[in-house]
């Protein structure tokens, strides 16, 4: 007898805005973490997980501050990492040497060790859950691995994660039902947000 599953949903925010520095939020990015917890504080979530920097943690912090009871989980997996470095041929001919120059500038540990953590990550947050009961997760983590699990639920080409941006404190949300195809159901969300809160984190030029 095969034993049931049932459908995980999966939260995903990109940590608030951070300081220059990168050691804390700013106060904007404070009052995004505040926020983003209010938006979800109707959700049955089972756990907020973050990745250990701290801009992530702090963020996760404010968020289940606004949850009751919700426990935190620290997972290298939901780190800060480049998932996949693509082989020139994959990129777009007029883009390749500007996406693969800029991938080059971060540090040869987090090149070679990210795809693991990509592995780790898919095989923690995604796919339907035992039982059957719906499980609800969020994870609190970067620009990069929120546009890797976007790319792989979308079953895109593995290069395609690059250009998937996320702005601070903005929700993602995806479906994944025993059977189905993962469903992505929001997308950057940052309806829970004021104006003057939204796009943090995106160069000017891709704000909308």
């Amino acid at each position: 007898m095969t034993a049931p599953t049932a459908a995980r949903y999966l939260y995903l925010a990109r940590h608030a805005q951070a300081t220059d520095d990168e050691s804390a939020l700013t106060e904007a990015g404070r009052r995004q973490a505040g926020l983003l917890g209010e938006r979800l504080r109707g959700v049955p979530l089972a756990a907020v997980h973050h990745g250990p920097l701290a801009r992530a943690a702090e963020t996760a912090r404010i968020v289940a501050g606004r949850l009751d009871g919700v426990p935190l989980v620290c997972d290298p997996a939901a780190g800060d990492y480049v998932p996949y470095v693509p082989e020139r041929a994959e990129l777009p001919a007029g883009s390749a040497d500007a996406m693969l120059g800029f991938l080059a500038g971060f540090p040869a540990r987090e090149r070679e060790e990210g795809p693991g953590l990509a592995t780790a990550a898919v095989a923690a947050f995604t796919g339907p859950v035992a039982g059957d009961e719906p499980r609800h997760e969020l994870v609190v983590t970067h620009n990069f691995l929120i546009g890797w699990l976007v790319r792989a639920a979308l079953d895109a080409p593995e290069a395609r994660w690059l250009g998937l941006n996320q702005a601070n404190a903005a929700l993602t949300v995806i479906r994944y039902s025993p059977g189905r195809a993962p469903a992505l159901m929001l997308f950057n969300d940052l309806g829970h947000l004021p104006p003057e809160l939204r796009w943090t984190g995106f160069p000017p030029e891709l704000r909308v």
